[in-house]
């Protein structure tokens, strides 16, 4: 396959990617919303896991749920940000990029228009074994999307940093043959 026709299928992979992870997302949150709506846990790996449907008006650990406003328009410039990034051609981008930037963007996205078709995301899986908030699909691709990026991360320059003090210098030679010592 050419080259410019994989600058062209790589975002449209992406961007279906993207679409189809928000489609279950919202297909999950339709779902909870039937069928958790009286209020009870339901129990999937007890003392772990359940669902609980939940309406949260702010962030993360509901933090900024009175500037629901405030947080919906941060979204979605950072959102804007994170599409330009995955869209913009690089031929040195890494795979890890490529994979965990969409699931972030798909995550954003989902709750973002939750936010902005009801003011609050819906929320449905409770963890049992810890007292955690209740959260969702949407910010199951954010969290590990990011974890998984930060852990390249790492990685990458811990290696950089590996190859550079395993890396044997060069002597410089002058116009007359001889180092510079």
């Amino acid at each position: 396959m050419n080259r410019s026709v994989k600058k062209i299928i790589k975002p449209i992979v992406q961007l279906a990617a993207v679409a189809a992870l928000i489609g279950i997302d919202h297909w999950l949150k339709l779902v909870a919303a039937e069928k958790l709506a009286d209020g009870q846990v339901h129990v999937l790996i007890k003392g772990f896991l359940g669902f609980l449907y939940a309406e949260n008006t702010g962030a993360a650990f509901s933090m900024f749920s009175s500037s629901t406003n405030a947080l919906s328009v941060f979204t979605g410039v950072l959102l804007a940000a994170g599409v330009a990034f995955m869209l913009y051609p690089s031929k040195k981008r890494p795979l890890a990029y490529d994979i965990c930037v969409p699931a972030i963007i798909a995550g954003g996205a989902g709750n973002l228009i939750d936010r902005l078709a009801h003011g609050y995301v819906v929320d449905y899986i409770a963890t049992l074994f810890v007292d955690f908030p209740v959260f969702n699909f949407a910010d199951c691709l954010i969290t590990c999307g990011c974890f998984a990026l930060i852990i390249y991360l790492i990685y990458s320059i811990i290696g950089e940093a590996r190859q550079k003090k395993n890396a044997v210098p060069t002597k410089e030679f002058g116009a007359n043959g001889e180092t510079d010592d």
